[in-house]
C-alpha cells in the first residue's frame, strides 16, 4: 500500500502541493490529470525525494517517512521501493541500452553484475529492444529511448512505478509504442501512479483518475465518473478544454 498524508511542497512563497492525502492499493493504477503548473509532476518527484517535501508523511510498503525529518537512509529506502520514468528519458548518454538498465540494479539494489545483465537482457526482450542492447541513446529514436527508460523501471520490481508524462517529449509517431508498453506493464497489476495528458489512455488504463488543480486533489473516481459525470466545475471546465 502507498499512503501520502499532508504532503506539502513550497518553492519560495508558492505552495505547489497543499496537503495532499492519497492512498493507493497494491496493484492499483492511478492516473493524475489537470492543468499545467498545478503540482502533478511535483507530487511524483516528492514521493521519492527528487524534490524534498516540506511536510507530510510518505508510506511505501513497510516504510513510512516523515518528510520534515527524513534521513538519508530513509530516502534511499523510498527510492529502492519506487521506480521513476521521466518525460525526457534521463538515460546515461555514455551507456548502452543494456548498461542503462543494469546500472541501478548494481548500484542501488547491489545485485551481482552477471545477474543484473541477465535481468537487463530479459527486459530488453520484453520491450522489443533486444537488437538495440548495445546501442547508445543517441542512436535510438525517442520512442526507443523511452522504452529503455520504462524497461529500467520495470527491472527494479518496485512497489510503485511513477510515470511523469512519459509521452510528452515524443514525436506523435512514437507515442503509440510507448503507450502499448505501459499497457503491458499495467496488465501485470503493477502499482502505477501516472501523470499524463493522454486522456483516452487515462480512460483505458486507470482504475482511478485524479484531477488536480492549485496543488490540491479536487476530484477523483473511476474513469467513467470523472470523464463523463465530473462533480466539480473545475474538472468540467478542464475536460471541456482538453477533450474537444
Amino acid at each position: 500500500m502507498i499512503r501520502l498524508q499532508g504532503l506539502t511542497k513550497r518553492f519560495g512563497e508558492t505552495t505547489v502541493l497543499n496537503g495532499i492525502d492519497l492512498t493507493i492499493d497494491q496493484g492499483e493504477r492511478v492516473v493524475v490529470i489537470g492543468p499545467s503548473g498545478t503540482g502533478k509532476s511535483t507530487l511524483l518527484r516528492c514521493i521519492n525525494f527528487l524534490d524534498r517535501p516540506d511536510a507530510g508523511t510518505i508510506q511505501v510498503g513497510d516504510l513510512t517517512v516523515d518528510a520534515a525529518h527524513a534521513s538519508r537512509a530513509q530516502i534511499l529506502g523510498l527510492r529502492r521501493r519506487t521506480a521513476f520514468v521521466f518525460q525526457n528519458y534521463a538515460l546515461f548518454a555514455n551507456k548502452t541500452a543494456r548498461q542503462n538498465i543494469t546500472e541501478a540494479l548494481v548500484t542501488v539494489q547491489r545485485r551481482p553484475r552477471a545477474e543484473a545483465e541477465a535481468r537487463a537482457d530479459a527486459i530488453l526482450a520484453e520491450t522489443g529492444l533486444t537488437e538495440k542492447a548495445n546501442s547508445f541513446p543517441a542512436a535510438l529514436s525517442g520512442g526507443q529511448q523511452q522504452r529503455v527508460g520504462i524497461g529500467r523501471a520495470m527491472a527494479l520490481d518496485a512497489d510503485l512505478m511513477l510515470f511523469d508524462e512519459p509521452t510528452s517529449a515524443l514525436d506523435p509517431e512514437w507515442v503509440g509504442e510507448v503507450l502499448d508498453l505501459m499497457r503491458r506493464v499495467a496488465e501485470r497489476r503493477q502499482t502505477m501512479l501516472i501523470v499524463t495528458h493522454e486522456m483516452q489512455f487515462a480512460r483505458e488504463i486507470a482504475d482511478r483518475v485524479i484531477f488536480m488543480d492549485g496543488g490540491r486533489i479536487v476530484e477523483q473516481g473511476p474513469p467513467a465518473q470523472v470523464f463523463e459525470a465530473p462533480q466539480d466545475e473545475r474538472t468540467r471546465s478542464f475536460l471541456r478544454r482538453v477533450t474537444r
